[in-house]
Parts: C-alpha cells; sequence; structure tokens
C-alpha cells in the first residue's frame, strides 16, 4: 500500500473512533511540553468543461481528479520560559516543510515577540487563518497567486487585544527547489469592535521581493486545487521586484462571518513596462448549528461543535485580473456555494459547487466543478 494511501485509511480509521482529542501529548524534553498535530486532507473533483478539459492528468480523457491533498505532521513545544517552537512537516506529493520555527514572547506592554526560522509572512487574512479551518475547499484566488505563504526569516511585533502589528524579512523556502527571493513583509490590524459575538476586523499589508532569476509567472487554477489552470501570464522575463498591498475586513456577528479582502501587485520590469494584477473576494459564512465564530490575533477561528456536530453553509465571489498592456493572461470571476460538516471535533466534510466565468486571449471558458473534501485533524 502506497504511503498516501496508508496516511487516508489511517485519517478514516482514526475519524471512526468514538473519543478524539485535539492534541496529543508527547511529553516533556528540556523543560518543553511537546505535542503532537496532524492533519488529513483528501480531495475530489467532477468537472462540467466548456473549451478545456479540467483534469490534472491532461490528455487521459477523465473529467475527475482524486487524490491526497494534505498530509501534516506537526510537533510543539511551550517552554522553557517563555520560548515556544513547532516543526511541521506535509508528507503528501513530494513532501515540504511548514512552519519550522523557534519563537520568544517578551514580558512587557504590547507583548512584544520575536520569532526565527521558517513561516507564513504577514500577508493576506485566508493565508493566516488556519487551514484546518478553511470556509471553502479552496482558497481564493488572490491567495493563492499573491499571498507569500511560508518562508525562511525573522519576524517580530508587538499588539494588543484589539490591533496588532507584525513585520518580517524573508529569503527562500525551507524545502529545496520550491519559492525563492529575498523580501519583507508587513501587516497591521485593528478592530474596532471586539466583544464576545460581535467583531469588526480591518487589516493592511505589504510584501515586497525579489524574483527568482529575474523571472515570474503568475496564473491560476479555477478554485479547484486539482485543476488545470485557466489564467497564465506565462513567463515574465526582466523582472526585478513584486509588491503587493492587501486589504482586508471581516465581520463576526454570533454565527455569522462576512470576510473580503482584495490585493493589487505590480511587478517591476527592466525592459518592458511594469505589469499590474489585481483581484478580491468577499464571502459569507453561517453556523446552521448557531455556534459563535472566534477571534484572536488578528484571525478567526471556527469553533467547537456546541453537540456531536456543527454544520455551516458558505458563498463567496471571487475574482482576478491577469490582464495589463502586452500580456495576456486573462481574467476570472467565480461564485462558490459550499457546504461544510464537522463531526465532533477533529472529522470534516466539505462540498463545493463552483460557477466559473473566464476570458484569455479573447476566448471564453466558463466550465462547473463539484468539489468533495473529506478532512481529518487532531
Amino acid at each position: 500500500m502506497s504511503i498516501k494511501r496508508t496516511l487516508l485509511a489511517a485519517g478514516l480509521l482514526l475519524a471512526a473512533t468514538p473519543i478524539a482529542h485535539a492534541q496529543v501529548a508527547v511529553g516533556e524534553f528540556a523543560g518543553s511540553a511537546v505535542s503532537f498535530e496532524g492533519l488529513l486532507q483528501t480531495d475530489a473533483y467532477w468537472y462540467d468543461a466548456d473549451q478545456r478539459a479540467l483534469d490534472g492528468d491532461a490528455g487521459d480523457g477523465d473529467d475527475t481528479d482524486f487524490g491526497l491533498r494534505r498530509a501534516e505532521l506537526v510537533l510543539k513545544g511551550k517552554g522553557p520560559g517563555n520560548f515556544d517552537w513547532t516543526a511541521g512537516y506535509d508528507a503528501s506529493g513530494d513532501g515540504k516543510f511548514l512552519d519550522v520555527y523557534g519563537r520568544y514572547k517578551f514580558k512587557a506592554a504590547g507583548k512584544p515577540w520575536l520569532q526565527v526560522g521558517q513561516f507564513k509572512q504577514p500577508n493576506s487574512l485566508e493565508e493566516l487563518s488556519s487551514t484546518k479551518n478553511n470556509d471553502f475547499v479552496s482558497k481564493a484566488m488572490i491567495t493563492n497567486t499573491f499571498a507569500v505563504s511560508r518562508r525562511l526569516g525573522v519576524a517580530g511585533g508587538v499588539g494588543g487585544d484589539d490591533w496588532g502589528v507584525t513585520g518580517s524579512l524573508f529569503s527562500r523556502e525551507l524545502t529545496r527547489d520550491r519559492a525563492h527571493g529575498n523580501g519583507y513583509g508587513i501587516r497591521g490590524y485593528y478592530a474596532p469592535i471586539n466583544t464576545k459575538g460581535n467583531v469588526l476586523h480591518l487589516g493592511l499589508s505589504q510584501v515586497d521581493y525579489d524574483t527568482d532569476g529575474d523571472v515570474l509567472r503568475l496564473r491560476a487554477r479555477p478554485d479547484a486545487d486539482m485543476a488545470q489552470r485557466l489564467v497564465d501570464t506565462g513567463s515574465m522575463v526582466d523582472t526585478d521586484r513584486v509588491r503587493t498591498t492587501g486589504l482586508e475586513a471581516m465581520w463576526l456577528r454570533g454565527p455569522l462571518k462576512l470576510q473580503a479582502e482584495y490585493m493589487d501587485a505590480t511587478v517591476d520590469r527592466y525592459a518592458h513596462d511594469d505589469f499590474g494584477a489585481g483581484g478580491g473576494y468577499a464571502s459569507a459564512v453561517w453556523n446552521l448549528t448557531g455556534e459563535d465564530f472566534a477571534y484572536k490575533g488578528g484571525t478567526p477561528s471556527t469553533p467547537k461543535a456546541a453537540g456531536n456536530s456543527m454544520w455551516q453553509l458558505g458563498l463567496r465571489y471571487d475574482t482576478l485580473d491577469l490582464d495589463d498592456g502586452d500580456v495576456a493572461g486573462g481574467s476570472i470571476d467565480t461564485w462558490t456555494l459550499g457546504a461544510n460538516w464537522y463531526l465532533r471535533s477533529n472529522f470534516k466534510l466539505m462540498l463545493d459547487y463552483v460557477r466559473v466565468d473566464s476570458e484569455r486571449a479573447g476566448i471564453a471558458d466558463d466550465p462547473g466543478i463539484v468539489a468533495l473534501r473529506a478532512q481529518f485533524h487532531w
């Protein structure tokens, strides 16, 4: 049996157990209380193609995709003192390192902290939110296209109950042959309303980094993580740096979450006009079973089910434009209707329908997609 099938079988078996815990306590080592966490996700996609076949294995004649999306294994430690650390690895696909860092929290006004290693950079509300709490099977197209996720670097920040500022200097990913480019990131947020069951969040971020080998390619899938990409700038040569500014807003009102982000990216080029691209999304998620959303540290979290299960219904509009000047990357708009079922605190089923409206080089392509995800986490 392959590693992927073994992990999937283990996840389904654990999901069927009558009692599951959010973390597994490993023990204390060198003054650090160590725990073990994991996340398994397996996906299925059915495509109603319009112009282009969407399945990831191009040319096989199928209109479906099935596969393991994530197999994340994470060790976390607290202590000694105000020090904590995280070491994670995703065993799916070719494998890659996740968060691998150490952090120290100072006892001072503003709760300052400093961390070194690989971690998510300070940009994109959706990217910074926990993956296990994704509202839809796929993150929004701007998140997948523009957000800078985990990179090696150093970061620090200060904040309070209602605000926070984070700054970071970063370089490449820890995993070999993945994203490169030295740069910086900064994000600030403020919650002018922050009471139990009622939160208004506003945020602003910017990342700026050097392109790898002075070549950059921006492209996006139609809100389906295994599908072919429908918009694509191709390889843009003579590129120097990418600067992306992000705006974010969110309102939590009891079991309702309204969330929106907009990103604007500028690519500096040597021998061509600078390239500009952008997009955004707006979503609404409702906990049908009545649980209130939570908020901490500038990101939301999905509550635990009041009983043995929790149901969610979500709707998202998502748009991305990669056309500018002589670069015909294309434009795409999607509507996603989703339903999520959380069983106890560890198992989750997600079902989405995505309607796509796209155009590239004057050719329209408007498919429909059904996405299903089974998730087990501890």
